[in-house]
């Protein structure tokens, strides 16, 4: 049984960052917006980079884009549409992951945002499907844990525990898991077990504390971007060299 679909999995393939923005570009487009879908190239570009909605800001071009698809292809995630006057792209994660219209909206809104609680979960995949409350939410995050589609950050169940997707490289994963713990004291703490900060205070500082992680994060995409840039850059110089017989 492949990796994709079995229920005992112990991991998933790891996707890159592209990956994530494209796929999860797709499910929100054909569950938000189903007239612009199956995708173009060019909605796909608009789609991963606009600035709302989204973990960290991306700027991918259709090369790019192109590039990501067409290595996803012959792995099942994508499908290519031709025929017509402009080729357009659907994916193909319900038969590939075997879940469902909420448990997929769970998914994408991961793959689109990054790590969660389960309150900005909840909130933010009900614009694709609706979950009426935490309970909902729950217990379609069982089973997905059970299947390692969702990781834990922290304790299960406790407040401010933040949840992110399957789809990590471990080192990525590990990362993640290093940082929770932060997150998890800051939001879990009750106003009442440090009388001496003001609750407005604390809440401030979470909000420039997320910031400053947000930043961070967009500073790394940033750099991995360059250094793919640098890298493609090299091969089309050495290609120069050798086609002028330097």
């Amino acid at each position: 049984m492949s990796t994709e679909t079995s229920t005992t999995t112990i991991s998933w393939p790891t996707l890159s960052m592209a990956d994530r923005r494209v796929l999860g570009v797709m499910v929100e487009k054909a569950k938000t917006t189903p007239d612009v879908y199956p995708m173009s190239l060019n909605s796909l570009m608009t789609g991963s980079n606009q600035k709302s909605n989204r973990e960290p800001i991306m700027n991918l071009s259709e090369e790019d884009i192109e590039t990501t698809l067409m290595a996803m292809q012959p792995k099942g995630y994508v499908t290519r549409i031709q025929g017509g006057r402009v080729e357009r792209w659907r994916h193909n994660l319900y038969d590939l992951w075997s879940v469902n219209k909420v448990e997929l909206a769970i998914l994408t809104e991961l793959l689109l945002r990054g790590p969660q609680t389960e309150g900005e979960l909840r909130q933010r995949a009900s614009r694709m499907e609706p979950i009426d409350d935490l309970d909902s939410l729950r217990a379609a995050l069982r089973p997905m844990h059970e299947r390692k589609l969702i990781v834990f950050l922290g304790d299960e169940g406790r407040r401010g525990t933040l949840i992110t997707h399957g789809f990590h490289a471990a080192k990525e994963l590990e990362m993640l898991r290093s940082r929770a713990p932060v997150e998890d004291i800051v939001a879990a703490t009750p106003v009442r077990a440090i009388p001496t900060v003001d609750q407005d205070r604390v809440g401030k500082l979470e909000t420039e504390l997320r910031e400053t992680k947000q930043e961070l994060a967009s500073l790394r995409t940033f750099v991995q971007q360059l250094q793919e840039t640098l890298n493609l850059t090299r091969t089309q110089l050495q290609a120069l060299k050798e086609s002028l017989g330097a």
